[in-house]
């Protein structure tokens, strides 16, 4: 059992979320930077769909009521990164503030064993399926060890500042011609009120050569929506199933862990380049 002293700005239960639902209107939500998750359950020997511990901007205390192997990879804190260690029965684990990116990913030998909701532990900010996001107070299950502990690779830092390659389309045509080309011509910042459903983003904006609403359609992670306000919100994992503001571009699934990592004042770039 672990229990959480404090959790800091927002932190929440994720694995790799609830697939298969969008036709019910269900998000698959899950882990909004997967590829860290997986790895910090490499890292103690977990099946890399266990579930974690998903941290905003670090700040949080933890103290572990029995003896347990844990790891912490995504965003850098001033901790043990990208290997497993020890955190002895009745011991404090006490994280800062990351120096760059936004999410952080604690992962505990056994994975963390809340109740399952439609076979996922994900909390789900957006329809609120799920264990609730964690306060000071709330009392974790750890599950029974399912492997062994083994070094693994982190990836190399993202670089900065960040790019994100998009898949034109499939709504580009409701946008004039060179719109595709301003949303890659010049940096975007990341708004403060992004948050696991998106990263709304300031800059050029993006005219459309259509007016009206098109009905709502699918959604994917990914999705560069562009609301009447002409300013791009790229869908993270809380995203709807659904919506009605048409999508000029989708993130490509390699750089979806670059948007995941994107904090307010950062600036990003788009570009329809293929190579790395």
């Amino acid at each position: 059992m672990i229990e959480v002293l404090a959790p800091g700005p927002y932190a929440t239960v994720q694995d790799l979320g609830r697939p298969g639902y969008a036709h019910l209107g269900v998000p698959r939500s899950g882990a909004a930077d997967v590829g860290s998750l997986k790895l910090a359950n490499r890292l103690v020997g977990n099946p890399e769909g266990l579930a974690g511990i998903e941290l905003t901007f670090g700040m949080a205390r933890f103290r572990f009521r029995d003896g347990a192997w844990a790891a912490l990879a995504g965003a850098p804190l001033e901790a043990e990164m990208g290997v497993p260690f020890w955190v002895p029965a009745g011991g404090e684990l006490r994280l800062g503030a990351p120096a760059r990116g936004m999410r952080t990913y604690l992962a505990v030998r056994g994975g963390i064993a809340v109740e399952p909701v439609l076979g996922s532990r994900s909390t789900d900010s957006l329809s609120g399926l799920g264990p609730e996001p964690l306060r000071a107070g709330t009392l974790l299950p750890v599950g029974p060890p399912l492997g062994g502990i083994h070094a693994d690779l982190a990836p190399p830092p993202a670089p900065r500042p960040p790019v994100l390659r998009v898949l034109p389309g499939p709504r580009a045509d409701w946008f004039v011609p060179e719109a595709l080309d301003v949303l890659c011509g010049r940096p975007y910042e990341v708004s403060q009120d992004s948050n696991r459903v998106g990263v709304r983003l300031r800059g050029p904006e993006l005219a459309r050569a259509r007016n009206g609403e098109l009905p709502s359609e699918g959604m994917v992670v990914g999705a560069v929506q562009v609301p009447p306000s002409g300013q791009p919100i790229v869908f993270l994992a809380d995203h709807p199933p659904t919506g009605g503001y048409p999508v000029i571009g989708v993130v490509r699934a390699a750089d979806l862990p670059v948007a995941a990592q994107l904090r307010p004042g950062d600036q990003v770039r788009f570009t329809t380049r293929r190579g790395p």
